[in-house]
């Protein structure tokens, strides 16, 4: 199984950007926590994160050429705000799981909205860096599961 974790803008700055919301993991133990995962699961994992939408978009076109099973996607800010980004997933119809550090929900209104949660299989808010995990495992019982 391939899948592709992928991060929107500001994903880099944890462990720094507010980490009362965020917590105290920087990006690097992100990244380790997900790979590792990925190897106990016998899953090839390739972590990519971006600041800008035209990239993440590129990524998300990318994916599908290179044949990727599935998508582990946090799309920060981007989540709501970004129509291009909900357009790349809908085109590429990848199995993907929405994932964000923080409970959305109990945050401000703006954050209430998703226009990519109706191309994504399953969403995991408010879990941390495991929510991570457990989207990497919900993607896994999806993809075994067709």
């Amino acid at each position: 199984m391939n899948i592709l974790v992928l991060n929107g803008p500001n994903i880099n700055m944890l462990g720094i950007r507010e980490p009362d919301i965020y917590g105290s993991d920087n990006y690097d133990a992100l990244c380790r926590r997900v790979s590792s995962h990925a190897d106990r699961k016998g899953i090839d994992c390739r972590i990519l994160q971006s600041n800008h939408e035209g990239d993440l978009v590129d990524m998300i076109q990318q994916a599908f050429f290179d044949k990727v099973d599935g998508l582990v996607f946090n799309p920060g800010a981007y989540t709501h705000t970004s129509i291009a980004i909900a357009d790349a997933l809908k085109a590429v119809r990848i199995p993907t799981v929405e994932v964000h550090i923080s409970d959305v929900s109990s945050r401000e209104s703006f954050r209430q909205i998703s226009y990519i949660r109706e191309s994504c299989i399953a969403t995991v808010s408010g879990k941390g860096i495991d929510g991570y995990l457990e989207a990497i495992d919900i993607l896994c019982n999806h993809i075994e599961g067709r």
